[in-house]
């Protein structure tokens, strides 16, 4: 049984973890044009110093039993209304720790090759203190203890997203492409806060121990409905079916955004929320069951998109949808899943992200330039993009010893022990990746040069290319490191729990049709972008490649289901309120006005008028008695 342990020591600083980047972005944003000089740096001075406190926490952990690397620090009481209670109170476990890692130390590496990226940006200041925002923002959300502090972080990076997917404000593009990512966000939001609302009626707690408690005692009915609802919460986030649309349009935010919050983290975030509740999952088959079936439905959705867009960065974007579509579909396999849906989304993160600065250090040395069709024999001229960017796309092919050889086939592995038919799926997909990923690399590294004359090709500066550096070794070796010397499982089997069925065939069996398949895959990509010469128009294609490039007309179908019936019922709203309820109001108006004019003519002033009307009066008056009596 797991033991909570004081916040003493190193833990005592867990509340600077979130405290540094939130001073930072508070003095960045706050403390004017007397910051621009020195504002950048102390923003990463700011996330170095978490990731540093972050490491001894890792150590300290270590050094304690497994059944005792639960640390709870109450900061401060929070709420009380009747008999609702929440504490502002931080929880540090083995699964926040590996959050609280990524985050820091991939996010220090982001924060730092912005350094080069914004160098001439006029807002540079402001764009490192809405960097800093959400990544405090997103430590309160894994380190939350209680749903609804996690709820504040959730609305924190949602917040910092579309600030920062909209920082280039001044282009139609991103400013819709913000708006459009906070709306689609808040129909999520709508189901974590339905989903909050109704554990606390359930449990009478929303504090995750309470709930996690309880949760075998609660029917199953009121579990489904909580896990249902956290699903759409999590799909809002992590871009996921139905709501996915949003993530393709974020890429008109700078690159470090991409890397940052769309590939790194804050999609992420709806694989920690459905992990995080496996006590309630456990217990709620269908919830489980429809997690596998979105997961799933978004790893063949993003691949698909990925395979036909011409946009380095909405290609990534699509490859992000799928990659996190694994995890999600991990996550939904219960015990025998979230281990490995934790290790994708750790290996994921440091390859997703340098594969999306190497795509920015690109479009540094290619005057911005997205469009990979104008691309073309850049790998002798970018040297150093080139080789990190390999590292990077042998890692999300899963290719070995690569980082995402490891994970991705223990999730393989774990869907061939549910069901062989969803594993066949997912080795469906890796080939799938195969294609879209040498697609990618044959287009922008290889074949002949197809920029435009203004364009003159260069590698980036050190600031640069020293976390693509990084980040490629991280691709490199962190599956390994992960597996054998971190042993993951053993590390997450406390908080996740983990269990094993035995497959009918054996484990290298799995890996190497995976391997036989990505193979292809990669090769169909090869013959057909590297061996073959690439149009700088695209070609009209077939109807799967219009409908990608298209994005599988998800906003289209959006535009069916949601906008124009609410377009069309606030018409109708329009016109009742305009012609019914004013329309009454007005009538009533007309009326009493109308009777008043004519009441007004009776009042003339002359008594003689007067005494008629009480003679009228009384006449009436007699007559009315007369006619009762009678009766």
């Amino acid at each position: 049984m797991t033991q909570i342990i004081p916040a003493e020591g190193i833990f005592a600083l867990l509340w600077v973890l979130i405290a540094l980047p939130a001073v930072g972005a508070v003095i960045l944003l706050f403390g004017g044009r007397r910051t621009n000089s020195w504002g950048p740096y102390l923003a990463v001075l700011t996330v170095v110093g978490s990731a540093v406190i972050g490491v001894l926490m890792l150590l300290a952990l270590m050094d304690q039993p497994a059944e005792q690397r639960t640390v709870v620090q109450n900061v401060y009481d929070w709420v009380f209304v009747g008999s609702f209670q929440a504490s502002f109170a931080l929880q540090l476990d083995q699964l926040s720790m590996v959050f609280v890692l990524l985050i820091t130390i991939v996010g220090a590496l982001i924060h730092i090759y912005s350094l080069g990226y914004m160098a001439h940006d006029p807002d540079r200041r402001k764009f490192f203190g809405y960097l800093n925002l959400f990544v405090a923002a997103m430590l309160i959300l894994v380190l939350a203890n209680n749903y609804l502090l996690l709820y504040v972080g959730w609305e924190g990076v949602g917040l910092a997203s579309y600030l920062l997917i909209g920082f280039w404000q001044r282009k139609p593009s991103a400013a819709a492409a913000a708006k459009k990512a906070f709306i689609i966000n808040r129909v999520g939001d709508v189901g974590l806060s339905l989903a909050i609302m109704l554990i606390f009626i359930t449990f009478g707690s929303i504090t995750f121990q309470d709930v996690f408690g309880q949760a075998s005692e609660a029917s199953e009915g009121t579990l489904t409905a909580i896990g249902l609802l956290l699903l759409l919460a999590a799909a809002g986030k992590s871009a996921q079916f139905p709501l996915q649309a949003w993530l393709l349009d974020a890429m008109e935010g700078p690159t470090p955004v991409s890397a940052l919050i769309h590939a790194a983290t804050m999609v992420t975030a709806g694989v920690y929320l459905i992990v995080r509740s496996n006590a309630i999952y456990n217990a709620a088959i269908w919830a489980a069951t429809a997690v596998v079936v979105v997961g799933l439905i978004t790893i063949f959705m993003g691949a698909i998109i990925g395979s036909a867009k011409d946009d380095i960065k909405k290609s990534l974007a699509g490859s992000t949808m799928s990659q996190i579509g694994y995890m999600v579909f991990a996550a939904g396999l219960g015990p025998i899943g979230y281990i490995f849906a934790i290790f994708h989304l750790l290996t994921h993160g440091v390859y997703k992200a340098g594969l999306f600065l190497g795509a920015g250090s690109v479009m540094h040395g290619m005057n911005d330039t997205v469009n990979m069709r104008r691309y073309g024999a850049l790998k002798g001229l970018m040297v150093i993009t080139f080789i990190t960017f390999m590292a990077g796309y042998l890692a999300i092919i899963g290719i070995p010893p690569f980082a995402g050889f490891w994970s991705k086939d223990e999730i393989i592995h774990a869907a061939f022990e549910r069901n062989w038919i969803i594993g066949a799926a997912t080795i469906l997909a890796a080939g799938i990746t195969g294609f879209y990923m040498t697609r990618m690399v044959a287009m922008t590294f290889f074949g002949k040069a197809r920029w435009e004359d203004d364009a003159h090709p260069h590698e980036s500066p050190p600031v640069m290319t020293i976390p693509l550096i990084i980040l490629a070794i991280g691709s490199t070796f962190l599956g390994m490191a992960l597996l054998f010397w971190g042993n993951i499982e053993t590390w997450l089997e406390p908080v996740t729990g983990y269990e094993s069925v035995p497959t009918p065939l054996p484990t290298a069996f799995y890996i190497a049709v995976t391997l036989v398949v990505v193979v292809i895959g990669a090769v169909i990509g090869w013959v057909m972008y590297a061996r073959k010469e690439v149009p700088i128009e695209a070609p009209r294609g077939n109807v799967l490649t219009r409908a990608a490039r298209q994005d599988l007309y998800g906003d289209a179908v959006n535009n069916v289901l949601v906008v124009q019936p609410t377009y069309r019922t606030a018409e109708a709203l329009t016109t009742f309120d305009t012609k019914a309820v004013d329309g009454f109001v007005g009538g009533v108006t007309s009326f009493v006005g109308d009777l008043a004019v004519r009441l007004r003519r009776s009042q003339t002033g002359f008594v003689r008028s007067y005494a008629l009307s009480m003679v009228g009066g009384v006449f009436i008056i007699v007559l009315a008695l007369i006619l009762v009596r009678l009766s």
